[in-house]
């Protein structure tokens, strides 16, 4: 009977030892390998967006601000903070080129800013280098996205509305330079405003597990992205229209306040801008209540009904023979 109880013990205290920290603190003592392990694993592309470092954390996993800086060079961190402000550090993913380096995303958080950054360790573990991605502007009419696509290309995409209300679109893209320890730009490009440019969705990866949270669509340019907030409460969501043949666009992000069974009510700071959401079955009716002519052209309007899309069922597993 002994034996069986101290089996059951040691398997017991051997879970515990291999069970994954969910902090990193100051007090910790922490090699290399265990802070890059810290950071969950994640496929590529992985995408960045100023909606994603806004948003509250779902997972509880914290970094040391001193543990970060044992292996992260303070200056990433004061360029942005200063030199008296410690920010809150969340670890984001970690994507291995198998024999080549790591690439860790990480966002820092006070209650003024909130930045987010990817670093890059070498095969052995040691920093190359890191650079901010996503910097919170708090501007409802720019979207910030960055994407690091499957060739380990960084795509960082601004989509801004300028002052004649025409949405305009910058993407630069960097790779990692080991050599001179530093990502390297390589493209700029800009895209004019008659020009039929990819619409980013800085929403489309964040979870949707609230009963409305979803994608409604009319077609590819003109549709309504729902997506999960801090609360039961609270959607986040994205809409992007274009009206009589790309003359007339809207396009709008934030954060809609639930407002009784089937409707969500959006209220802009510092604007007059109203929004109403209402939800129907597989449909929602989206209603420019207030002004809403800083993030649209003049001669259209935020309205429509758009058709919830169906999500797409995971493959099964092909059985062994």
């Amino acid at each position: 009977m002994n034996k069986y109880f101290i089996l059951l013990l040691s398997l017991i205290l051997l879970v515990a030892c291999k069970s994954k920290k969910t902090k990193l603190t100051d007090d910790d003592v922490v090699e290399v390998e265990s802070f890059i392990d810290f950071f969950p694993d994640v496929n590529l592309p992985f995408q960045m967006s100023d909606t994603l470092i806004n948003r509250k954390p779902t997972d509880t996993s914290t970094i040391g601000y001193k543990i970060f800086t044992q292996f992260v060079p303070d200056s990433l961190l004061t360029s942005q903070f200063g030199k008296k402000t410690k920010p809150l550090i969340y670890p984001l993913g970690k994507s291995v080129a198998k024999e080549y380096e790591t690439y860790l995303f990480v966002k820092a958080v006070t209650p003024a800013k909130k930045v987010g950054y990817i670093l890059a360790f070498d095969k052995d573990n040691k920093y190359i280098g890191a650079m901010p991605l996503v910097v919170d502007d708090k501007d409802p009419a720019t979207s910030q996205t960055a994407v690091l696509d499957k060739k380990y290309s960084l795509n960082l995409i601004v989509r801004r509305r300028n002052s004649e209300g025409i949405f305009e679109e910058t993407r630069k893209v960097y790779v990692l330079n080991a050599d001179a320890g530093s990502f390297t730009l390589i493209l700029t490009d800009a895209v004019l405003p008659d020009q039929k440019q990819e619409i980013i969705n800085p929403i489309d990866t964040l979870p949707k597990k609230n009963k409305f949270s979803g994608d409604y669509i009319k077609d590819k340019r003109n549709y309504v992205s729902i997506r999960d907030g801090r609360n039961a409460n609270e959607l986040l969501f994205f809409t992007h229209f274009e009206k009589d043949n790309g003359a007339c666009t809207g396009e709008l992000k934030g954060a809609a306040t639930v407002n009784g069974s089937k409707s969500a009510l959006f209220r802009a700071n510092g604007n007059p801008c109203v929004l109403e959401f209402t939800f129907s079955g597989n449909n929602v009716s989206m209603k420019e209540v207030e002004a809403c002519g800083s993030y649209r052209d003049i001669t259209c309007f935020f309205d429509g009904s758009y058709q919830r899309k169906k999500e797409a069922k995971p493959k099964k597993a092909a059985a062994r023979k």
